[in-house]
C-alpha cells in the first residue's frame, strides 16, 4: 500500500475589519484557495492540487487556518496565497491577505510552532505595553497559558504511568 505525504501550510488571515475574520468558514476558504490556484497556476494547477486539498483547522478567532495539501504540490499552493486579497462571504468583500507562517510535514510540528509563535507575540505585547494593567493582563494570560500547558503535560505523564501499570498487571 502507499502512503501519500501531505505539507500543512500554516497561515494567518491578516485584515484591518474584525468582521473578516469572525465570517470565516472553512469551505469558503477551500473554495477562494482552490479558485486562486486556478486563476494563478491554470488548469494543471488546479488539478494537482484538488487531489488531497483540505482545510484541516481553522479558527476564527485568531484567524489561523492549516490547510493540507499533496507533498509534491504544495509549492503551487504556497505561491497563489499571497493573490488572494480579499475574501467574500454572505455577499461582503472584506479586504485580506494570507500570511505563511510554516510550512510541516505533520500536524504536530505545526502546532509546535504555533505555540512559539504565540509566545514571541505576547511578549512582544509585553515590551511594546504602555500601561501597568495592560502589562499585568498580559502576565496574567501568559502565566495561565503556562500553567495549563504543565497541566496537560501532567496529565500526559500519568496517563502514560497508568498504562505502563496495567502493562505490568498482565
Amino acid at each position: 500500500m502507499v502512503r501519500f505525504k501531505h505539507r500543512y501550510l500554516l497561515c494567518e488571515v491578516v485584515s484591518d475589519d474584525p468582521r473578516c475574520r469572525l465570517s470565516l468558514e472553512d469551505r469558503v476558504l477551500g473554495g477562494l484557495v482552490r479558485d486562486t490556484i486556478a486563476r494563478v497556476h491554470g488548469t494543471f494547477g488546479a488539478a494537482a492540487c484538488s487531489i488531497g486539498f483540505a482545510v484541516r483547522y481553522l479558527n476564527a478567532y485568531t484567524g489561523i487556518v492549516l490547510l493540507r495539501c499533496r507533498k509534491e504540490f504544495y509549492r503551487l499552493v504556497w505561491s497563489a496565497l499571497p493573490f488572494i486579497t480579499y475574501l467574500e462571504n454572505k455577499g461582503h468583500h472584506y479586504p485580506c491577505f494570507l500570511n505563511t507562517l510554516h510550512v510541516g510535514g505533520t500536524i504536530r510540528t505545526c502546532q509546535k510552532f504555533l505555540i512559539q509563535y504565540n509566545r514571541r507575540q505576547l511578549l512582544i505585547l509585553l515590551q511594546n505595553c504602555t500601561d501597568e494593567g495592560e502589562r499585568e493582563a498580559i502576565q496574567k494570560s501568559v502565566a495561565r497559558s503556562c500553567l495549563l500547558e504543565e497541566e496537560s503535560a501532567g496529565e500526559e505523564l500519568s496517563d502514560s504511568g497508568g498504562e505502563e501499570a496495567a502493562e505490568a498487571m498482565e
